[in-house]
């Protein structure tokens, strides 16, 4: 959530900000302003009220002691008068405060300003490729044929248990996913990130905290009974440790690392890009997360958005990265780079990874702080990242990786699978 102060100095730049974004912000931006001159104007009627009523209390006390009764009960005539009007100015307050954070969560982070205009993926800047795209034999099929061929994954089974988009892992196929989830949790921690095992559903004021309502509400699966969510990444439980919290300084950066699995509708996606393992409704991802420094955030997401691209190397994975436009890029984030690896059976890019900055848009809905010394609270900043998404590594690691023997297992997973073909 945007800093009230921020637009209400600034509204033309947010305005013009958010248009990278291709978000029209004129008529919220104007609500927001005008609801935050009515706010601060009732608050200081509201504070007259009550100063008035505190200084009468003691005059009126006064006034008992040196036996002026009917001036003291003409001034409790007043105090309940004031009484009156400071609950309507009250109950106006919350109102009005209400209506302006249901507004202003309306509103998207602002991108940073490096950030390009664009209408989606197609306007995506790649900043590195690196890798062989490796030359498959011509008989080369794609994954989701691979899976049948040596029976371990099980796409039938999944929609007659549950439906369409959760797959039934099975023998080597349900070993290599354990083997991902293990391999990349220890590099985490290997790089400092303590891990954590976090629940995989979130209360209403979780999810709201880390963004994902009110904006992503028809994507989440929602437990009506209970109100709880669905994770759609561990990203919201992990960031929502320190919700509500004032950290010190000296401990920043905080960084956590967190396996879960996630679950998305994906409402609205269908064609040959949801194929296979291309897109799940549950799938299995190892998430970082780090809260840091306004001076060192952006240090940081270069320093995980190279973590990540180290773990691609290791699992001998060309991939591209990229880093999104306005018109690319998620309601809360300020700068992403996305990371795709590229599958040579599909001869297409799949997105494994997205390394966001969120700056102090998340911060400020988890009223997550830090205070150097004895200085004034201020707002952290959040990162997080895919450190990876198992489906569509897998799906890669698979396809590329398919020879006339079997499919080989890249060295480094070796020690985590305990086998070097899958045959």
């Amino acid at each position: 959530m945007l800093q009230i102060n921020i637009i209400r100095e600034n509204p033309k730049e947010i305005i013009d900000r958010l248009a990278i974004k291709n978000f029209k912000a004129e008529v919220l931006v104007e609500k927001i302003i005008l609801l935050d001159s009515k706010r601060r104007e009732v608050q200081g009627k509201l504070d007259n009220n009550l100063a008035e009523s505190n200084s009468i209390a003691k005059e009126i006390g006064v006034l008992f002691q040196s036996g002026k009764k009917e001036e003291a009960n003409t001034l409790k005539a007043r105090t309940a008068e004031l009484k009156t009007i400071t609950k309507e100015l009250s109950e106006s307050l919350q109102l009005t405060e209400k209506e302006l954070n249901d507004t202003l969560v309306l509103l998207p982070n602002l991108p940073h300003p490096s950030i390009p205009k664009g209408k989606g993926a197609e306007d995506n800047l790649v900043v590195l490729e690196d890798g062989l795209i490796p030359q498959l034999a011509e008989n080369a099929v794609p994954h989701w044929d691979l899976a049948i061929k040596y029976g371990i994954i099980d796409f039938e089974t999944g929609v007659k248990i549950t439906g369409a988009g959760f797959p039934v892992y099975k023998g080597k196929g349900a070993r290599l996913q354990r083997a991902l989830i293990n391999f990349f949790l220890d590099n985490a921690v290997e790089n400092g990130y303590a891990e954590t095992q976090p629940p995989f559903v979130v209360n209403e004021d979780s999810a709201y905290a880390t963004g994902q309502l009110p904006d992503k509400e028809g994507q989440m699966y929602h437990c009506g009974l209970d109100n709880l969510y669905l994770i759609p990444t561990a990203e919201v439980p992990v960031t929502n440790i320190y919700r509500d919290m004032i950290v010190r300084g000296d401990t920043l950066p905080l960084k956590n690392t967190a396996y879960s699995a996630c679950f998305r509708r994906e409402a609205g996606s269908y064609g040959k890009d949801v194929r296979g393992l291309n897109r799940l409704h549950q799938f299995d991802k190892v998430e970082i997360v780090q809260i840091t420094h306004p001076e060192k955030s952006y240090n940081t997401l270069e320093e995980m958005k190279d973590y990540v691209a180290g773990l691609l190397r290791k699992l001998e994975l060309p991939f591209r990265i990229v880093k999104l436009c306005g018109g690319d890029m998620s309601f809360a984030s300020a700068w992403t780079y996305d990371m795709e690896v590229f599958s040579a059976a599909q001869q297409k890019w799949l997105e494994v990874s997205s390394v966001s900055n969120f700056e102090t848009f998340q911060a400020n809905r988890l009223k997550l702080r830090f205070r150097d010394g004895e200085s004034k609270p201020q707002l952290a900043h959040t990162l997080n990242g895919s450190a990876l998404a198992l489906p569509r590594i897998v799906a890669a690691l698979l396809e590329n990786n398919q020879t006339a023997e079997g499919i080989r297992i890249p060295k480094a997973l070796i020690p985590y699978t305990g086998f070097e073909l899958i045959n």
